[in-house]
């Protein structure tokens, strides 16, 4: 079971978050209540031969507009990019400057990602093969290994920083967010920076994702293809995105006069039985993660559900949720971000902190886009539409190929 070691409380403070419908936490907000898709045709490059050819991308972020003091944007790959950019928002709003990260003493950066920068090694393929091994570019090895993200963030800060980096699929980011509370617990630390990346929008990942029937084909429009725990959901939308959260002790974030947005409680993490259906697991990470905050069913009042709108998972996900809630399932609010992101793997259960931070900012649920008509299998309240309604306790949910399931509990700082 894991533990968070129960010595300080632990606040988010700062968030930055870039997906397919919005870039900057407001964005990102506005469009998640109005059920604004970012899902539409690929830009990143020209899939007219392949079977995918709808996913979601950042399309409005400019990546000049975020970098300077030195940083190379075009060196970096697309995920470090924004995570870097996520990273910026979190600070500046958060109310700090990096000159003031550099006084904090060593500073986890702890950040989830799913996997290596493809699109860095097919550019140096093709080098490879056009111009000889003399022409490849020398930033090839560090820019495309998964480290290169939080690497690329310690050293923007210039701060003493001790790097990680996280790679257990779906779930990575928000088990970057629990190791990072764990060392602030703990009192490792007084601040860290936690996050979640992923830029899988190019033809080698496109094609092995629909090689592999994770993606489904000929979806007709795009904005409508991801329906979590719609009764014709037929599979989940590949997505790019970031998300990055400050976080901090209460004390260290009371003394400098910063405004706590949630707090962080308890974290479960689980296996799938080697014989059950995928997401199985999520069962053990909801009780862990309740049981870790010495909460109980009744006390949670939203649930952000990983519901990658796939018909297997989000039916096994709903199970998990009544297995593990009982009758409290039905009586509280259901609902997933991603039909308005598609699922941008590590970065999602980022962006789910990020949405109960502003749920419980803004007395809002947010809705689950596309969600029209009920599966008998799914019979819990998904949210079809926005509501007001106050949010005192969540517990977000992810689960991620190869089996692994992650749930953490967070709440209104009062």
């Amino acid at each position: 079971m894991a533990t968070l070691s129960r010595y300080s409380r632990v606040v988010v403070t700062g968030l930055g978050a870039l997906a397919a419908n919005g870039v900057g936490k407001l964005d990102f907000w506005r469009s998640l209540l109005e059920r604004r898709s970012g899902i539409d045709r690929i830009t990143l490059f020209d899939p007219s031969e392949h079977p995918i050819q709808i996913a979601g991308e950042v399309k409005s972020f400019d990546v000049t507009s975020f970098f300077g003091d030195g940083v190379k944007p075009k060196r970096l790959a697309r995920q470090t990019q924004l995570a870097l950019a996520a990273a910026q928002m979190a600070i500046q709003d958060a109310g700090l400057e990096r000159s003031g990260m550099r006084q904090k003493g060593a500073v986890p950066v702890v950040i989830g990602v799913s996997s290596s920068a493809i699109e860095v090694i097919e550019q140096g393929k093709e080098r490879l093969l056009s111009h000889g091994p003399s022409r490849v570019g020398s930033h090839v090895v560090s820019a495309c290994q998964p480290h290169a993200v939080s690497s690329a963030i310690g050293q923007w800060l210039g701060a003493d920083t001790v790097l990680t980096t996280i790679s257990t699929a779906c779930p990575a980011g928000l088990d970057a967010v629990a190791m990072a509370a764990d060392a602030i617990r703990g009192r490792r630390a007084e601040i860290a920076i936690a996050g979640g990346a992923d830029a899988p929008i190019n033809p080698l990942t496109v094609a092995c994702f629909g090689a592999a029937g994770m993606v489904p084909k000929g979806m007709g429009e795009p904005a409508q293809a991801s329906r979590p725990f719609d009764r014709d959901r037929r599979g989940g939308i590949l997505a790019e995105g970031a998300a990055v959260v400050v976080l901090e002790s209460m004390e260290h974030a009371l003394a400098r006069g910063a405004q706590p947005l949630l707090e962080i409680m308890g974290y479960g993490t689980a296996s799938d039985n080697g014989h059950g259906e995928p997401a199985s697991g999520l069962f053990e990470a909801m009780t862990r993660a309740m049981a870790n905050s010495c909460v109980l069913p009744e006390d949670i009042d939203y649930i952000c559900a990983h519901g990658p709108s796939d018909p297997v998972i989000d039916r096994v996900e709903t199970e998990m949720i009544k297995k593990a809630l009982g009758e409290r399932a039905f009586a509280i609010p259901v609902s997933s971000i991603k039909g308005v992101t598609g699922n941008p793997l590590a970065a999602a259960g980022v962006l789910q902190v990020v949405t109960c931070a502003m749920a419980m900012c803004h007395n809002q649920i947010p809705p689950t886009a596309n969600y029209e008509n009920a599966d008998p299998a799914c019979d819990l309240d998904y949210v079809p539409r926005a509501r007001r309604g106050k949010v005192n306790r969540a517990m977000i949910n992810l689960h991620g190929l190869g089996g692994g399931n992650s749930a953490l509990v967070v709440q209104r700082v009062t």
